[in-house]
């Protein structure tokens, strides 16, 4: 590896590592701007690789001469910043760092310096703010420049959860901005926020994450404006620091599918599929026009259905300027929604081209595929990305649309080794668990949802939820992401950066359940929309809740041991092993009675006993795996699982040798079941097995979202099982293809950017006989195992496997040419 400053200076490390294997940086630690320019060789090759261009951001805090700055009063609309200045000579390099207490935007010359949106994004204000760095040496130019930035409140001093709290982490908002400048003389010039900046109240009347914004173009015009002095805003700026993100972009943008008239005569647009982002418009009309778009996901009896928002508005209104053509879009809310209903259009109604649907993401790298020609499986798991897109944010939250979208622990714990299936979301998630950590306490609780949004004191009065709970599966967040990182990457430093996060939310879970190991103590949420709950009690499942909090005990015990022998903590490892085993013995003891039925004899209480193997080996293993293929017959194969034992399920089945059973479950199309969303024509997953009703209606529940990727966790299930791909070691260094077909399924497939490359199975039914074609990246061992035969292994290359489909009795493996 050989490095080189912006001197031209070199520096050549040896380095040895594996393939596919995360290098720590070898050299010294880069300076703030400190520029390196990074070459690789390998050992069996000759001549080095193309640069790659690393730079160093402003590392400590007294890099920072800019100070924050907010409206010298209360704004009364969303505030821009001013600062013009002078340059003499055309900048050879320009670097502008720059974050907001709110949302913000920023311009240079009138450009945009990015494209990312929503930012900074939402971290756990009190305890740290990312900032970005920007290259705007093209948008700066010799003699007079300007630069502004419009901050709307956002996450900052926004409104957030559902008990309408505003101001959660402060009060307006303020712009950080540093502008370090190096000019064609070598003069250097820093223009940073201070009080020599100027304010004025912007055309962005009102915004808001949850109600929407109300914009004025007729105030755009920045001449009808007074520019005012601006104050100093106090923050500690040590807790600046590079995000590990990437940011949110706009990723897609989609046309109406149909604009109709709703039996009360309203203008609705659907724009074909559940998405998450904001509409833009294309309009012309007189002065003072005023065209309000408010969005729902669903309609009910035709009519826009709003009842699951909320208090949530969800609109947004433009005032026109009466300029002729005018296009505007939000940039300080996002909704989540398929249909606009549209009021105040100048003319008729609005046509397709008038109106464009701006999807919304953290735009991170896909990573993951499952492909199969049956169209139900597929649309469920194209329902299950979309999901996932819509939730992935800035921070993984439960749902879009409603007075909510919070980062619930307990969505993204059941759904982590599937979003590391479908997307390289390492950063992101890192990102996010840097927060977990930040907001755990000493005693390791977490709160349920993070960045947390503290409940008002009269709130646990109403639940106990609302209080600080300690609760499992949501709090076991904290082992089973990092794990479900490392699993998909093989970075051991996953492991370390989040060890002390894991310990401690165990250690406390430990005195929480005491000597006897049995968690029974606190408040939990149980299998959470498990479909016998009623729709007022979604916590109300057929699973005790101290069953599922110690089997979850046991399984984070064994987490934290299995962390701890990898990064050579051999104390610790022996520790949390010695725990996880008492617990496994206590389990047992309580919650199984002497016939080895469970004392909850539901689906969900036999698949945690089987998944996270705390039914031992031998008879009991067997009973276990027998009564849970009873119960499912005898519900004709129904789910009968909420948020903790749906992701288990068909595993449980698989497990127990029930694999046509578990095929069964999977295509039901009746409630409740997978499919029966897809046969109501949904595009994303929903929060309920019946968010919507067979007759159309709306779920009565207080709480129902149609979009929530908790239940789409099955998809894990379709890489491993239906497809057949799943990694054996950390890093997908050893992967398994297994694909299992059964039932109507006739083929599938799925491909996954391992860290070595892409590997890939596809497989088909021909007749009698099955083909299963594999794609394996060097460095790369595949174990394939193919029904019927003994498991082999094949390292590097494309591979055509031929042998006699599931259903043929004699069984024979025949290897065809590459």
């Amino acid at each position: 590896m050989r490095s080189r400053d912006k001197m031209g200076a070199e520096s050549i490390f040896h380095v040895t590592a594996g393939a596919g294997e995360s290098l720590e940086w070898p050299g010294a630690p880069l300076r703030s701007r400190e520029q390196r320019w990074l070459s690789v060789q390998l050992e069996e090759a000759e001549g080095w690789s193309e640069p790659a261009v690393i730079e160093a951001g402003l590392l400590e805090a007294t890099d920072w001469s800019a100070c924050f700055v907010q409206p010298s009063r209360p704004a009364d609309t969303v505030p821009i910043f001013r600062r013009s200045f002078h340059l003499d000579d055309a900048p050879e390099n320009a670097r502008l760092y720059v974050t907001y207490l709110g949302i913000g935007r920023f311009w240079v010359n009138g450009k945009p310096v990015t494209d990312a949106v929503l930012e900074p994004g939402w971290q756990s204000y009190n305890n740290r703010l990312v900032y970005r760095t920007h290259d705007v040496t093209r948008l700066l130019v010799e003699g007079d420049n300007e630069i502004l930035a419009e901050v709307g409140p956002g996450w900052y001093s926004g409104r957030l959860g559902f008990f309408e709290q505003r101001g959660i982490y402060g009060e307006g908002t303020a712009v950080l901005a540093q502008l370090e400048l190096r000019l064609a003389s070598g003069e250097f010039v820093t223009v940073a926020s201070d009080e020599s900046w100027t304010w004025r109240n912007g055309p962005t009347i009102s915004s808001d994450l949850y109600d929407g914004e109300i914009y004025d173009a007729r105030e755009a015009d920045e001449d009808r404006a007074e520019w005012l002095p601006v104050a100093r805003k106090e923050f500690d700026l040590t807790l600046l620091e590079a995000p590990t993100s990437p940011p949110v972009r706009r990723v897609e943008e989609i046309s109406p599918k149909a604009i109709t008239r709703s039996p009360s005569g309203k203008i609705i647009v659907d724009f074909g599929r559940n998405v998450v982002g904001w509409v833009r418009i294309t309009a012309t009309g007189s002065v003072g026009t005023q065209i309000r778009l408010r969005h729902a996901e669903v309609l009910e009896n035709d009519e826009l259905g709003v009842r699951p928002l909320r208090t949530a508005a969800a609109t947004d209104t433009v005032i026109l300027a009466g300029a002729g053509l005018e296009t505007w879009e939000p940039g300080f809310t996002y909704h989540g929604f398929r249909y606009v209903e549209v009021e105040g259009w100048p003319g008729e109604a609005p046509s397709a081209a008038d109106l464009t649907a701006v999807v919304l993401f953290s735009d991170l790298p896909r990573a993951g595929w499952f492909r199969t020609s049956h169209t139900e499986l597929a649309r469920l798991h194209d329902n299950v990305v979309a999901s996932m897109q819509g939730n992935f944010v800035s921070i993984p939250t439960d749902c879009p649309q409603r007075d909510e979208r919070l980062g619930w622990t307990g969505d993204i714990a059941v759904f982590a080794p599937t979003a590391t299936f479908l997307y390289d979301c390492s950063g992101f998630l890192r990102s996010w668990l840097r927060d977990v950590e930040l907001e755990q306490d000493d005693d390791g609780r977490l709160p349920t949802f993070v960045p947390e949004v503290p409940f008002p004191p009269f709130a646990a009065q109403l639940h106990p939820q609302f209080d600080r709970a300690r609760s499992a599966v949501w709090g076991d967040a904290a082992t089973i992401v990092p794990f479900a990182l490392y699993q998909a990457s093989g970075d051991v430093s996953v492991l370390r950066d989040t060890f002390e996060l894991m310990r401690r939310w165990v250690d406390g879970v430990i005195a929480s359940a005491g000597d006897d190991r049995i968690w029974d103590g606190d408040f939990q949420f149980g299998d959470w929309l498990d479909p016998t709950a009623p729709p007022d009690d979604p916590g109300d499942g057929r699973t005790e809740p101290e069953l599922i909090a110690t089997a979850y005990l046991a399984h984070s015990a064994r987490l934290v041991a299995r962390a701890a022998a990898i990064l050579g903590d051999s104390d610790s490892a022996e520790k949390y092993d010695t725990v996880a085993v008492e617990t496994v013995h206590a389990f047992q003891d309580r919650f199984f009675s002497d016939a080895d039925v469970m004392t909850s004899d539901s689906q969900t209480a036999y698949a945690l006993a089987l998944c996270l193997d705390l039914a031992g080996d031998g008879e009991r293993r067997d009973q276990v795996a027998t009564r849970l293929v009873e119960l499912v017959r005898a519900e004709d194969h129904r789910i009968g699982t909420g948020f903790v034992g749906t992701p288990l399920i068909l595993e449980a089945l698989t497990l127990a040798g029930a694999l046509d059973d578990a095929y069964a479950m999977l295509l039901r199309r009746d409630l409740p079941s997978w499919l029966y969303a897809v046969s109501m024509g949904a595009t994303t997953i929903w929060e309920r097995w019946d968010s919507m009703l067979p007759d159309g209606s709306i779920n009565p529940g207080e709480m129902t979202s149609f979009n929530h990727y908790a239940l789409g966790a099955v998809a894990n299930w379709l890489h491993s099982t239906v497809a057949g791909m799943s990694a054996i070691e950390p890093g997908y260094r050893r992967i398994r293809i297994a694909p299992r077909p059964r039932s109507e399924v006739r083929d599938a497939g799925a491909t996954h950017h391992t860290p070595f490359g892409p590997a890939s199975v596809d497989w088909s039914i021909d007749g009698e006989y099955l083909e299963v074609r594999v794609s394996i990246p060097d460095g790369v061992v595949a174990v394939i195992d193919l029904e019927g035969e003994e498991p082999f292994e094949r390292r590097g290359g494309d591979y055509t496997f031929r042998t006699a489909s599931p259903v043929c009795a004699e069984r024979s493996v025949h290897e065809l040419a590459r």
